[in-house]
C-alpha cells in the first residue's frame, strides 16, 4: 500500500484495518523510503523518484513475506499509484496480480497544486518547482516536476522528465518493451477517478486521459496513441476485460469506509470476481 503521506499516517493505518477487517487474515505492507515518519513524508516531494522505485523494489524482492509471495495485491493513492505502475513495469518481483489506484495521475498534471498552509517543505521549494521544472537540477529532485506533463510543451516533456515519460512509454524511439510486458502480467488493473477532484489537475490523468489547456478538450484514453498503439499493454489488458475505469464519488482522497471495504473485497479476496475474456 502506497500514498502521499508518511507509512505510519493514522489515516493508512485504518485503512489496513479496513482490509483486515473485509478479507480476515490479509497481510498487510505500509510501503516506505523512510522509517523515520518524518524523513518519509519529506520523501513524497523531495527525491529522485527513479531512485525511490529502485529502493522499494529492493524492500519487496528482500522482504522476509512479500519476496516469498507467488503474487501481491497492490493499492496505490493519489501519486501511490503511478510509482507503484512503475514498479510493476521496473521490476515486479513478487509480481503484482491486481493493481488498484485512486486519483492517481498516469497521464500526469498540467497544474501544480498549492502548498498547504503549513507545508513548509513544499513553500521553500515552490519557486523552484514552477520556475525551472525542466532543469535537471530540479527534474531530480522535486517529486510532483517528475510527473507534471504540459501537453502544450510535449517536446519540453520528452525531453526532460526525469519519470512520468518514461514509464509511459512515450518516447516512442527507445521505449522498454519491458514495461509492455510486465504490465500485461496484472489480473486487473483499476483505476479510480473522484468525481470532484480539484487537486489534481486534470482529474482524468487518473484513466490516462490527455486534456488541453486551452481549447478544454479531453481525449480519452482509447482516443490516444498510447493506447491504439498500445505503447504499455493497456489496449491488450483492455481486450481481456482487465482494465476497469472507476469513479468514486468526492473530492481528492474523499475516500469512504464502505468504498474501501467493497474494493477490497472485490478486488482483493481470496477468490475475486473475474469478467476476463478467455
Amino acid at each position: 500500500m502506497l500514498d502521499s503521506f508518511d507509512y505510519k499516517a493514522g489515516g493508512l493505518r485504518s485503512i489496513g484495518d479496513v482490509a483486515e477487517k473485509a478479507n480476515p487474515g490479509t497481510y498487510t505492507y505500509f510501503i516506505r523510503l523512510d522509517e523515520n515518519p518524518s524523513s518519509d513524508r519529506t520523501a513524497t516531494f523531495l527525491g529522485n523518484v527513479t531512485e525511490q522505485i529502485s529502493k522499494v523494489c529492493n524492500d519487496l524482492a528482500t522482504h522476509p513475506v512479500l519476496s516469498k509471495a507467488s503474487a501481491i495485491n497492490a493499492l496505490g493513492f493519489s501519486q501511490g499509484g503511478q510509482f507503484l505502475r512503475a514498479y510493476v513495469e521496473r521490476c515486479n518481483h513478487p509480481p503484482v496480480h491486481t493493481l488498484v489506484t485512486f486519483g492517481s495521475q498516469h497521464n500526469g498534471i498540467s497544474e501544480f497544486q498549492n502548498c498547504g498552509e503549513n507545508d513548509w517543505v513544499c513553500q521553500s521549494w515552490d519557486g523552484y518547482l514552477k520556475r525551472n521544472t525542466w532543469s535537471h537540477f530540479v527534474q531530480s529532485r522535486l517529486v510532483p516536476a517528475q510527473y507534471y506533463r504540459d501537453p502544450e510543451d510535449l517536446q519540453g516533456y520528452l525531453d526532460n522528465s526525469n519519470f512520468l515519460a518514461d514509464i509511459n512509454n512515450e518516447r516512442v524511439d527507445s521505449g522498454n518493451a519491458t514495461y509492455k510486458e510486465n504490465l500485461k502480467k496484472l489480473k486487473r488493473f483499476v483505476m479510480y477517478m473522484f468525481s470532484e477532484d480539484v487537486t489534481v489537475v486534470p482529474k482524468e490523468s487518473a484513466w490516462f486521459a490527455d486534456y488541453n489547456k486551452t481549447s478544454e478538450k479531453i481525449t480519452w484514453l482509447k482516443e490516444r496513441r498510447i493506447y491504439k498503439e498500445d505503447w504499455l499493454g493497456l489496449k491488450w489488458l483492455d481486450e481481456y476485460n482487465r482494465l476497469e475505469y472507476k469513479i468514486a464519488e468526492g473530492k481528492h482522497m474523499q475516500l469512504s469506509e464502505e468504498l474501501l471495504s467493497e474494493t477490497f473485497r472485490q478486488y482483493f479476496g481470496v477468490n475475486p470476481a473475474s469478467n476476463e475474456k478467455i
